[in-house]
């Protein structure tokens, strides 16, 4: 039968239909929701023949859709209409057709993933009802009636009463584009952060109104994946959990960097105060500044910034989005870690200073040049390095490996010595910086040991 005409599906009228000929014949089919197409329906066939569509059998076969629908299966219902008539009115109802359309294997785990980091998962479908809770509870993601709305209840909410009871609400039902956007802009009129999936171009508002829209690389239209932040090329909505973990371990490592970096510096400026009140010589030259700056601030942090998700990390509580980078707690830490460099510095820079001011200074430098460079490894991870391994991260043994290595050149190289301004350090001298710049990195490994101990 030679298709002649077609009135594509839409998610407002929830059907489609397309014209057929075969010789002189013309037939109209309808497909769609079964809601839709029994509301336009004045007849029905049967094994017998043609009967007018009462309101009884009407009912039934709503209810006969309804308890396939609630056993998850997608249900369309099929009608018929002689001659070109793409109205949808007046058609003979045939039959219902029921779907299965299972949960990909992937999706179960990644929901329980997604609900131990703190994530809520709202289900947004045309599908209906039934269908849809029926699929949530297989997902845990709602598990009665009252969790699920249909687009027609949410016609009847305003924006404000639909923001105060979305956070109730985990699966919607029978919803078209604009009740997409609308659900959206409720989530984050309530605070969240919301993450929108979607393949269609109806959801590509939606896609765009959210704080990251996701679309599909494979199965997924143009005009979504324009409309998205973030591109899923394989189709696997277990990606995204690697991509929040992903995400969350970038955070944690730009956090781990700063804490690296304000600690060292707030060291070496508290190292200058000291010396500065006490009217001492002055612990640093330039060049050591320099060379700080340049070796024992990069090195380490970017190897801290090579740092591998660690895990437990998708367990922790998703952070405050209105919470500053650098937190009060994590200031204190920075002051903490600061000052025991510091201390650690001034213990060689005193060393030094029984011989005479260069030999102090060089002291100083070695000493603060290590500890910066053994601090790095204390900045991995809020976990000690018993419980994630030195050899880890080989970046941060690269690193330490690397600036030792120049330091060293600069403290014992005869043609590098005069440059740098440094002293000849003796043997003692050398194992004593070398001791008291490791004394930080046992202190602060020691506390994040007991804490583990007593957690």
């Amino acid at each position: 039968w030679k298709r002649i005409a077609e009135r594509p599906f839409d998610s407002e009228r929830k059907c489609m239909t397309t014209v057929h000929q075969n010789g002189m014949r013309t037939v109209s089919f309808t497909k769609g929701a079964p809601d839709m197409i029994l509301g336009n329906c004045t007849s029905y066939r049967d094994e017998v023949g043609v009967h007018p569509m009462g309101a009884s059998k009407r009912t039934w076969y709503m209810r006969r859709a309804e308890k396939m629908s609630a056993s998850g299966g997608r249900v369309l219902g099929a009608a018929v209409k002689e001659g070109k008539d793409l109205s949808e009115k007046g058609m003979t109802f045939l039959g219902m057709a029921v779907l299965e359309d299972p949960v990909r294997p992937e999706v179960s785990g990644t929901v329980e993933e997604f609900r131990h980091a703190g994530v809520t998962t709202v289900m947004i479908t045309g599908d209906h009802k039934d269908t849809a809770l029926a699929t949530a509870r297989t997902l845990k993601i709602a598990d009665s009636p009252s969790q699920c709305m249909t687009g027609s209840e949410l016609d009847c909410l305003g924006d404000g009463e639909l923001a105060d009871k979305i956070s109730e609400i985990r699966v919607f039902a029978r919803v078209s584009p604009d009740h997409k956007v609308r659900i959206v802009r409720a989530l984050k009129k309530n605070g969240g952060i919301v993450a929108m999936t979607g393949d269609g171009v109806n959801d590509a508002p939606a896609l765009r109104m959210a704080d990251i829209g996701i679309a599909m690389g494979n199965g997924g239209t143009q005009v979504s994946r324009d409309a998205s932040s973030m591109i899923l090329t394989d189709d696997n909505f277990a990606t995204i959990v690697k991509a929040v973990a992903n995400g969350r371990n970038v955070y944690r490592n730009i956090r781990h960097a700063i804490e690296f970096l304000l600690s060292g510096n707030m060291a070496g400026i508290l190292c200058v105060l000291y010396t500065s009140i006490l009217a001492l010589p002055v612990p640093f030259e330039p060049v050591h500044l320099l060379f700080i700056n340049l070796v024992t601030d990069s090195l380490p942090a970017i190897a801290i910034g090579m740092e591998a998700q660690e895990e437990g990390l998708l367990d922790l509580p998703p952070r405050n989005p209105k919470e500053s980078i650098v937190t009060r707690k994590l200031a204190l830490e920075i002051l903490f870690q600061g000052g025991l460099i510091a201390c650690s510095t001034m213990m060689a820079y005193a060393v030094g200073l029984h011989d005479n001011a260069t030999t102090a200074s060089t002291m100083a430098f070695a000493s603060l040049t290590l500890a910066r460079l053994f601090h790095g490894f204390n900045c991995r991870s809020r976990h000690s390095l018993c419980r994630i391994g030195i050899l880890s991260n080989l970046w941060t043994v690269l690193a330490l490996v690397a600036g030792t290595a120049l330091l060293g050149a600069v403290l014992f190289l005869p043609n590098l010595q005069p440059l740098f301004e440094t002293a000849d350090l003796n043997v003692r001298q050398t194992t004593a910086l070398f001791l008291i710049a490791l004394l930080p990195t046992i202190v602060i490994q020691g506390g994040k040991i007991l804490r583990e101990a007593l957690e």
